[in-house]
């Protein structure tokens, strides 16, 4: 079986982090997040990975090398010229994607984060004996996306609404989807939408079909939600092994801790951290709804609630981060600083506070 994930492009709603790396390989819960999916994908028996991908592919393919071996899954790169939508890159990489068996292949959005329930998928999409299956999930607030309208007892599709005003259903595309080969013949090679244009046309021949996604879902594209996608799936990973959590009296809630950081005295840290390989926490830090990347020092009594600390920096003694503040690649923020809400390009010093949420150059 093979597998498209659509990578596409400059991931500017992470910067800074995607400054210093492309963002399919900025870590999610101290793993890059496309890894969370290709190890869901080999699960269940996917052979293949093709990354749809129009920017840095060489990093992307260097990195990804020595997941190839350790997986043994065989990851290759279908590079476009011009950005072209979520459908084109599926033509683009067409002669990858279809072979002897006919088989279904699945399509992913490289920024979406769940318990993957891929092996349902196979099973839902070989009952209906439709085209095309796609996932979706439930939110309380309809309105924001393009809803899928669909027959509760089959799962199919009957049309897709883009925020409707009144209420016709709670149910969005997920960005899961497990296509037929001949779903290849419905897409031009040009800039074209999955979602707008190819997916109506297949409900509108009555193949497609939607699976209510159990568990968790979140589209991690952009800060808050990333943090969010944090306590979806520390509360995910609670219930299937705790055992990977960290515990002990200076622990609340669900927090994810590499072996090789170095957690100081007189600590509380939690709810809904994740602190990544090589950290020192000094003593008496307090940490809450953050992440803290690789090669990062936080030193004593500073606090941080609600932020994304990026590789290799240093927040001071006694300094106060919170509101969504972001320090990209190698920041330092000076002892007693304040941030709130302060977005810092990579390689700055900051010496005074950010008293209200700005980007600093």
């Amino acid at each position: 079986m093979k597998a498209l994930i659509l990578v596409g492009g400059f991931g500017t709603r992470l910067r800074p982090l995607t400054l210093s790396v492309p963002k399919p390989l900025v870590e999610f819960a101290n793993k890059p997040m496309i890894l969370h999916q290709i190890e869901a994908l080999k699960a269940i028996g996917v052979t293949e990975v093709v990354l749809a991908i129009n920017y840095q592919p060489e990093i992307m393919l260097n990195f990804l090398k020595e997941f190839e071996k350790k997986l043994d899954i065989k990851i290759t790169c279908s590079q476009e010229t011009e950005p072209l939508g979520t459908a084109g890159p599926l033509a683009l990489a067409r002669d990858k994607l279809i072979d002897d068996s006919g088989e279904p292949f699945f399509v992913l959005n490289s920024d979406v984060i769940s318990d993957y329930p891929l092996k349902e998928m196979i099973e839902f999409h070989r009952s209906h004996g439709g085209e095309a299956s796609i996932m979706v999930t439930k939110v309380d607030e309809p309105s924001k996306y393009g809803v899928v309208v669909m027959e509760d007892a089959t799962g199919k599709v009957e049309k897709f609404v883009e925020k409707p005003k009144l209420f016709v259903g709670n149910k969005i595309n997920a960005g899961i989807y497990l296509l037929n080969p001949s779903v290849l013949d419905r897409i031009e090679l040009r800039p074209t939408s999955i979602e707008k244009e190819v997916f109506p046309n297949i409900a509108a021949d009555r193949k497609l079909y939607a699976m209510v996604l159990p568990g968790f879902w979140m589209d991690i594209g952009q800060p808050k939600d990333y943090i969010t996608g944090l306590r979806l799936y520390l509360d995910s990973l609670r219930k299937k092994s705790s055992s990977k959590l960290a515990t002990g009296s200076h622990i609340i809630g669900n927090v994810l801790v590499d072996e090789s950081a170095v957690i100081g005295d007189g600590c509380l840290i939690g709810p809904d951290v994740a602190i990544g390989p090589g950290c020192v926490i000094e003593s008496g830090v307090r940490l809450s709804r953050c992440t803290v990347m690789r090669g990062v020092r936080i030193k004593k009594h500073a606090c941080i609630s609600s932020g994304i600390i990026g590789w290799h920096s240093t927040v001071g003694k006694w300094a106060r981060v919170e509101n969504m503040t972001i320090l990209g690649e190698d920041v330092h923020l000076g002892d007693e600083v304040y941030s709130n809400g302060g977005v810092i390009l990579p390689h700055k010093e900051i010496k005074s506070s950010i008293l209200k949420p700005e980007i600093v150059m």
